[in-house]
């Protein structure tokens, strides 16, 4: 292919994922103000039926959200690869359905709930309507896939995959979830959060001009780490502690600062063309800390030259902000506070805000039942890309493209997924992982 052969086919890419995330946002706006009718079923009942995959924190958190949303819903299966922990999701999930009064939204005897690897597929197997996906992000696209192809409409967890080979299957489901008049959200709330959409909608107006640079930042503590118990297997050991492997998590650059980078991707209706980086572990160096980084820097560049400098540490008593900030010729914002200075000084006032957590789940929902699912995994989809992009980039110390970054054909997946197969990365005889090493470390 010829340069200019490349330049059409990214400039074509380009035009099409902001045309995506016009008609998302669209749907997304539509959803937020139209309450779902009744007796218009969109390929469900009444109520949407809904199983539950993943039953970890998030798995839990968002059965919570779907509960309180207003979409007639019911959960009526849940699946998890460990089995005490779908068991203890299943207790907090039906307390709190009777505390807050939605007992008539649960029906999760015990033979709908499935564990094992291969739970996913007698979740789906089950009569069902939708689907929340919340494991472990490695294990999205698989899980995707399957729902899609099941024809269930599907709500997932970011980010939705860890490698460019996972990305480009999310968009290929996508595709066929479209075909299908499939919703599919994604856990991307601050699209669903009232201040990031009245902020992102001022300065697509031009509040602050011309905009040359952005910041974004994911800067906190550790989180919770899980230690190696007596009798663990190499592969449930690390899925019991998936947050410190590349082939669970994407690492925290993926996991957590996803989100701001989805802002900045948002707030420029495109995705960075460039990026560099540094990083490294400084103070999350022992055998539970996997292989990932403790901190990560990463220039993006953006088509039109402007530029966004991105920070994510895990490291206490250090500066800590999760922001979104952007700079142009007539002022500045930050964008989570909804507070832009300069010549257009503006302030968002809340007005009793829905938990935007309860919201996205509403919207969905809603969307569903009008006859017009709205479909956000291709946005999901690229603002994944943007923080594997940005890993990449801080793993090898080499400026990289988007190009040669979402055709990189590394594979972070396992060859088999079972409890006594081995993992992609093994720790060496005194139980420390390869850690990656800029300026050695491949990536594409």
């Amino acid at each position: 292919m010829t340069k200019k052969d490349q330049k059409s086919s990214r400039d074509t890419n380009r035009r099409e994922f902001i045309q995506t995330s016009a008609v998302v946002a669209a749907g997304a706006s539509l959803a937020a103000q139209v309450a779902a009718p009744r007796h218009v079923h969109a390929g469900v009942e009444d109520t949407i039926k809904i199983a539950v995959i993943g039953s970890g924190g998030r798995g839990s958190g968002a059965a919570r959200d779907a509960l309180q949303s207003t979409g007639k819903v019911k959960i009526v299966a849940m699946a998890d690869a460990f089995e005490d922990r779908l068991m203890n999701s299943r207790k907090s999930v039906l307390e709190f359905a009777e505390k807050e009064g939605h007992k008539d939204h649960v029906d999760i005897p015990e033979e709908r709930c499935f564990s094992g690897f291969d739970a996913y597929k007698q979740a789906l197997a089950c009569d069902i309507d939708a689907v929340i996906l919340a494991t472990p992000p490695g294990f999205r696209p698989l899980h995707f896939a399957a729902a899609v192809e099941a024809g269930k409409h599907v709500f997932m967890e970011k980010p939705v995959a860890v490698d460019a080979p996972g990305v480009r299957k999310v968009l290929e489901t996508a595709k066929l979830a479209k075909k299908k008049n499939l919703g599919v959200g994604v856990g991307l709330q601050r699209h669903h959060q009232r201040v990031y959409q009245e902020t992102i909608a001022r300065l697509h107006d031009g509040a602050i001009g011309d905009i040359h640079y952005m910041r974004a930042y994911w800067n906190g503590n550790t989180p919770w780490v899980r230690k190696r118990e007596p009798g663990q297997t190499e592969m449930e050991y690390q899925m019991r502690n998936w947050y410190f492997f590349n082939w669970l998590c994407g690492d925290h650059i993926c996991e957590q600062h996803i989100h701001n980078l989805d802002v900045i991707n948002w707030l420029k209706k495109d995705y960075p063309v460039k990026a560099n980086g540094m990083g490294g572990r400084q103070v999350r160096t022992g055998k539970d800390h996997g292989e990932i980084f403790d901190h990560h820097f990463v220039e993006f560049e953006y088509a039109d030259g402007s530029r966004c400098y991105s920070q994510c540490r895990h490291m206490p008593g250090c500066f800590n902000s999760v922001s979104e900030h952007a700079h142009g010729t007539k002022g500045s914002v930050d964008i989570g506070a909804g507070l832009i200075r300069g010549e257009n000084n503006w302030r968002y006032r809340s007005r009793n805000d829905i938990s935007p957590y309860v919201q996205e789940h509403s919207d969905l929902y809603a969307s569903i039942y009008s006859g017009q699912p709205y479909n956000e995994a291709e946005n999901g989809a690229k603002s994944t890309m943007t923080s594997i992009f940005g890993r990449m980039a801080t793993y090898s110390g080499k400026m990289l493209s988007w190009e040669d970054a979402i055709n990189s054909n590394i594979d972070l997946s396992p060859k088999k997924y079972a409890w006594d197969a081995e993992p992609p990365i093994l720790p060496n005889t005194d139980g420390y992982y390869p850690i990656p090493t800029p300026g050695v470390t491949e990536v594409v």
